[in-house]
C-alpha cells in the first residue's frame, strides 16, 4: 500500500471496496474495453473487483479533489529483474470525465512518484496502435515509441475460437530524460 498521491485536481489513493459503484460506470462499457483483456463487467463484479483491488498493491484509485468521484484508475508494477528498477504504467478512465486533462494529470503525478520516490531508472508502457489517445497521452509525459509489435497478444477469440491477435506499442522514458 502506498501513501496517496495528489496533483492539482486529483486525489490518488489506494482503493477502497466502495469504489465498486464508481468503477462500474467505466468497466461496464464495451467502448472503454476495446483495447483491454476482458468483457463489460457487472455491478456485482465491479464490487468484487474494487474489494480485491483494496487489498492488492498494483491499482490505484483516481479521484477528482472536488467531491472525492473517482475517474479512472492507473496501474504500475515493477517488471523482473527488480534491479533494473523498471515500472509498467498503465490507466482506464471513465469518458465521461474524457478530454479534460485528468488521465495525463494523473499519469504525470504516478511517473513523478515513480522517479522521484520510488527511483526508477526507466518507466515503460504498452498500448494499442489504434488506441490513438493512449499513445498520445504518453507522449505528452515524455515518453518515446521504442517498439512496434506485430501480434503481440490477444484478449479475445473468434466465433472459431481463433485468436484476434493485436499489435502493441511500447513508450518509455528513463530517469535522466524525465528530469523537467
Amino acid at each position: 500500500m502506498m501513501e496517496s498521491l495528489q496533483s492539482e485536481r486529483l486525489m490518488i489513493r489506494n482503493f477502497r471496496p466502495e469504489d465498486g459503484s464508481d468503477l462500474f460506470e467505466y468497466l461496464s462499457r464495451a467502448d472503454v474495453l476495446l483495447y483491454e483483456p476482458g468483457e463489460p463487467e457487472t455491478k456485482k463484479s465491479c464490487e468484487l473487483l474494487a474489494a480485491e483491488r483494496a487489498s492488492g498493491d498494483y491499482f490505484l484509485a483516481v479521484c477528482l479533489k472536488d467531491g472525492g468521484k473517482m475517474i479512472g484508475h492507473l496501474y504500475f508494477a515493477q517488471q523482473e529483474p527488480l534491479e533494473f528498477d523498471t515500472w509498467e504504467i498503465g490507466y482506464i478512465f471513465n469518458p465521461t470525465y474524457g478530454k479534460l486533462g485528468y488521465a495525463t494529470e494523473a499519469a504525470r503525478r504516478l511517473v513523478d512518484w515513480l522517479f522521484y520516490e520510488k527511483e526508477a531508472h526507466r518507466v515503460m508502457a504498452m498500448c494499442d496502435p489504434k488506441n490513438e489517445n493512449s499513445w498520445k497521452l504518453l507522449e505528452r509525459l515524455g515518453m518515446r515509441r521504442e517498439g512496434h509489435y506485430r501480434k503481440k497478444a490477444f484478449f479475445r477469440r473468434d466465433t472459431e475460437g481463433k485468436p484476434l491477435w493485436h499489435n502493441a506499442y511500447e513508450y518509455a522514458v528513463l530517469e535522466e530524460e524525465y528530469k523537467w
